[in-house]
């Protein structure tokens, strides 16, 4: 494998789908494949290290994200030099499409993943249920899903209302039901906001031997740009890849929350809908203490009654 990867400094925001594949097409050159898969998908890789990433994600989501509309993974290969396989969708697809099946397929064929001594697939939401479905490709590889989906048959998930779309999808044939799919791996961690009650109950689905549950309680349904606000999303990959998430370990990364404002907006929400006037009090003093935030400072001075509503 190459000793190290090419270099990533292009701008690659702004640009059409056609022209991000173009452009991309001719970064990777002979460091790795950009390849079509059917309408809806493309796979992207960069050949580096021993190392592998192999993530899930939208070209909307890239084009978000990332501030040069570079994949996540991209960042990874800079930082670490890893090698890097992206299979990216255009929209929330779950990734069911027979040419992207057939990839895998391909993959598994070629031995592709007996190349690498560490494994590691990585998606959010639908992109997470994605990571946790092809895993199996790959045996022996880690995972690490945000807010996965484990399957959208309606006679499994009915309960959830938020892609009734996708329901006539069939989440029953191949690399269909993502919790399933884990059994092959070495390690799988789930993140998860367990006051999001949908993605708590498919959390719930993956309970099983293998898999850690890493809770993040009043996040949010937007865990993943909250991580990377947090900047702990590369750390998270990269303990995951090494071995080293643990949830003590994960518990402090955690802590980064404390200074993060919309975490704290919505932990104030929580308790305001509770009514729980003394730990509201409680975390507007611990807020106001450690950074400017007036509208904690408005709030703990209406609870002592130092202003009228």
């Amino acid at each position: 494998m190459p000793d190290t990867a090419f270099d990533f400094e292009s701008s690659l925001k702004d640009m059409s789908k056609q022209e991000w594949i173009s452009e991309v097409t001719e970064l990777v050159g002979e460091h790795g494949y950009l390849t079509p898969l059917g309408r809806r998908h493309t796979a992207t890789f960069v050949e580096n290290s021993a190392t592998l990433l192999v993530s899930f994600e939208t070209h909307q989501g890239i084009e978000t994200l990332s501030p040069h509309g570079h994949p996540l993974g991209w960042h990874m290969v800079k930082a670490h030099g890893w090698s890097h396989l992206s299979i990216i969708s255009d929209g929330d697809t779950w990734f069911r499409d027979p040419a992207v099946y057939a990839h895998f397929d391909q993959l598994v064929d070629d031995g592709f993943f007996d190349a690498f001594d560490t494994v590691l697939f990585y998606g959010a939401g639908p992109c997470g249920y994605a990571a946790a479905a092809f895993s199996v490709a790959a045996p022996g590889a880690k995972v690490l899903a945000i807010q996965p989906q484990a399957t959208l048959d309606p006679r499994v998930a009915e309960w959830d209302k938020r892609f009734v779309e996708m329901r006539r999808t069939d989440f029953t044939q191949r690399y269909g039901y993502a919790p399933d799919m884990l059994d092959a791996a070495s390690e799988t961690f789930i993140l998860y906001d367990p006051a999001e009650a949908e993605d708590a109950m498919h959390a719930a689905l993956y309970t099983r031997p293998g898999v850690t549950k890493l809770r993040l309680p009043h996040m949010g349904a937007a865990l993943q740009t909250d991580l990377l606000q947090l900047e702990v999303l590369f750390p998270l990959m990269k303990a995951a890849a090494d071995g080293n998430l643990t949830p003590l370990f994960f518990a402090r990364l955690a802590r980064a929350r404390r200074v993060h404002l919309p975490y704290l907006r919505k932990l104030l929400a929580r308790l305001e809908q509770d009514e729980r006037s003394a730990l509201i009090a409680a975390l507007c003093h611990n807020v106001t203490q450690r950074m400017r935030a007036p509208r904690f400072e408005s709030r703990l001075k209406q609870i002592r009654g130092r202003v009228t509503d």
